[in-house]
């Protein structure tokens, strides 16, 4: 009897290179992985429901699930997380020295929902005290204009939103000081060319987030995995097939990172940077399942209600298939 044929689509990393070269198999299926931008994926499947499978923003997940009418179904692997300190940046002529001064400001995101704009909000509020609603949010294009979030957004009367104008990005109005700050996961042009007019808001953002790490135990998770609803019901076995298979692959690769003899990473220091990694963040550095993130998912969950993003808490459970909560054990 042949296999159901399941199209899925995740960014190509050395966490999933073992699933998309096929060294690694989903039980029960036979599966077809895409490596696609993960903009695009988003796009497709969030609009048009395209694949089978495939990775997904946890911000539009979260905002999805609390709506109440999700066509998707989650599986608690995480194949991109990072902090995100490194990624504000701030015009260098507004005189700001610290990230309370953006309280009254104008700060610019791509999206407002993203996933990497709630980290971050939540990150102003939470350690420096400058709430969603003591900003103006400005979204468009970090580097070409006409950019809009993917999901409709209901916001409070409270969080004050608007649009670049016409024409504008991001990048530049961040440099000629149309807004005070910049919060994007891409590196803005104008910084990378050496642009004096920008510059970060931390710029010692690697001991910053590790210290960061070390008070809270929150790692920023930035995508999850979802299944389409229809393809769950029909096969529910399915999202531990795909836990096992994703949860497999990452720790593979997690061994290998440590082998001396033949580093796998193209970096010199690649070893000596995980042990560092394990001594801060334990052996298990990038965790995937329910338990072992739940204070960083609990955490996002609060966030996206106090931003807007959903009418009510989301309780971590709701976001993922009830068979992935558990292990089975001999």
């Amino acid at each position: 009897m042949s296999k159901p044929k399941l199209n899925i689509v995740c960014h190509l990393s050395d966490r999933t290179r073992a699933l998309h070269d096929g060294t690694i198999r989903v039980e029960g299926v036979d599966a077809n992985f895409i490596d696609m931008h993960v903009a695009e994926t988003f796009f497709r499947m969030v609009k048009y429901r395209e694949f089978d499978a495939s990775e997904m923003s946890l911000a539009a997940h979260t905002t999805l699930i609390g709506r109440g009418d999700s066509p998707f179904v989650g599986v608690p692997v995480f194949p991109s997380r990072i902090f995100r300190h490194s990624a504000m940046y701030i015009c260098a002529e507004k005189g700001i020295e610290k990230p309370e001064d953006l309280r009254g400001g104008r700060i610019g995101v791509p999206e407002y929902a993203m996933t990497a704009s709630v980290w971050m909000r939540g990150v102003l509020h939470h350690e420096y005290g400058v709430a969603p609603d003591e900003v103006t949010w400005v979204s468009g294009g970090q580097e070409k204009p006409g950019r809009k979030d993917r999901v409709d957004l209901d916001l409070p009367a409270s969080i004050r939103l608007e649009s670049l104008p016409e024409g504008q990005t991001l990048t530049r109005a961040v440099c000629e000081g149309g807004i005070d700050a910049l919060f994007c996961p891409h590196v803005p042009s104008a910084f990378t060319a050496g642009d004096p007019r920008i510059r970060l808001l931390f710029p010692d953002s690697r001991s910053v987030e590790q210290d960061y790490y070390r008070r809270t135990g929150l790692f920023h998770i930035m995508h999850t995995f979802v299944i389409r609803r229809d393809v769950y019901d029909t096969s529910p076995w399915l999202a531990q097939s795909l836990f096992k298979a994703f949860t497999q692959a990452k720790d593979e690769i997690q061994k290998r990172l440590g082998d001396p003899n033949w580093l796998i990473c193209t970096l010199p220091w690649s070893v000596a940077e995980q042990e560092e990694t394990r001594k801060l963040m334990g052996d298990d550095f990038w965790p995937y399942g329910i338990e072992a993130n739940r204070a960083t998912l609990d955490t996002f969950c609060q966030y996206a209600f106090e931003q807007g993003l959903t009418a009510r808490r989301v309780a971590v459970e709701e976001l993922f298939a009830p068979g992935t909560a558990e292990a089975w054990i001999l």
